[in-house]
């Protein structure tokens, strides 16, 4: 099913050639001729019928006896063919939020997942004639591309390699906007933009997931802490060696080594021990 326009004309024109029609009839009617008479009042009756309005951002979705032969799409008063049903279909930016869906994301474990469409209507022959009610049809398949989409990912990636849904949601988001339309161009809908709104652990397992990700965050920054720990090291003993104040020989410098990676590296403040010197 292909959109087209359908045949209309001025609707005040269309008023005006039926008050006409009324007119002669009862001109005729006066002059006695009854047969012409009801003739153009048939006639004019008919016209009547063909009298459409059209709101603005709004679609006539025009059909005779069963056959598509059109639609009209400018906003006014028509005249379109007489004796026919006209369906109307908004054309109007629209927002769908999709309800709270459990789901598993790639590494089996339940995520609450939930994103907002917003979408509207480019062809009103494929929306009203190829789909049941486009819009069930839009909150189905939006779900349903959700869901598909929330399988293929992981929540979070503490390997960070690929994308995951909370790190890479501008990713995700035009992915799932991609899906959706594959699967809405059907009932002549654009999507205009998908995004998540709400993305978390289920509650059963939110807790152990929370303390993974503190977990990894410590290892992350202590892994920071030990390689800037291992280079101030480096630096005091290769400046100490330069000008020439100190001679360190091998064992002291493992010691003052082993001494400035605990005090940096340690979560607590170094205790320093003070040497008086020996009895003996």
């Amino acid at each position: 099913m292909q959109e087209r326009l359908a045949f209309k004309i001025n609707g005040f024109m269309g008023i005006l050639l039926i008050l006409v029609l009324f007119l002669g009839a009862g001109w005729l009617f006066y002059n006695q001729l009854f047969v012409w008479g009801a003739l153009l009042i048939v006639i004019a009756s008919v016209l009547c019928s063909g009298i459409s309005i059209v709101q603005p951002n709004e679609a006539k979705v025009v059909t005779f006896f069963g056959r598509y032969v059109g639609s009209i799409k400018d906003a006014g008063l028509w005249l379109t063919i007489p004796v026919t049903m006209r369906k109307t279909v908004t054309l109007r930016v629209r927002n769908f939020n999709t309800k709270m869906l459990k789901v598993n994301d790639v590494e089996g474990n339940p995520i609450e997942i939930a994103a907002v469409i917003v979408f509207k209507v480019i062809d009103s022959a494929k929306a009203i004639l190829d789909v049941d009610d486009y819009n069930t049809f839009v909150e189905i398949q939006s779900e349903t591309a959700l869901r598909h989409v929330a399988t293929r990912y992981p929540y979070d990636n503490f390997k960070d390699e690929g994308y995951s849904l909370r790190g890479n949601a501008e990713e995700i988001a035009d992915e799932l906007t991609r899906e959706l339309q594959d699967r809405l161009k059907v009932a002549g809908v654009q999507v205009m933009e998908a995004r998540l709104t709400h993305l978390a652990y289920a509650t059963e397992i939110a807790g152990a997931m929370l303390q993974r990700q503190q977990a990894a965050a410590i290892l992350a920054a202590r892994k920071i802490i030990v390689e800037g720990a291992v280079g101030m090291a480096q630096m005091a003993i290769a400046q100490l060696q330069n000008d020439g104040t100190v001679e360190l020989d091998e064992e002291r410098k493992v010691a003052m080594i082993n001494n400035l990676l605990v005090s940096i590296v340690s979560d607590r403040a170094a205790q320093p021990v003070i040497n008086t010197g020996s009895l003996y």
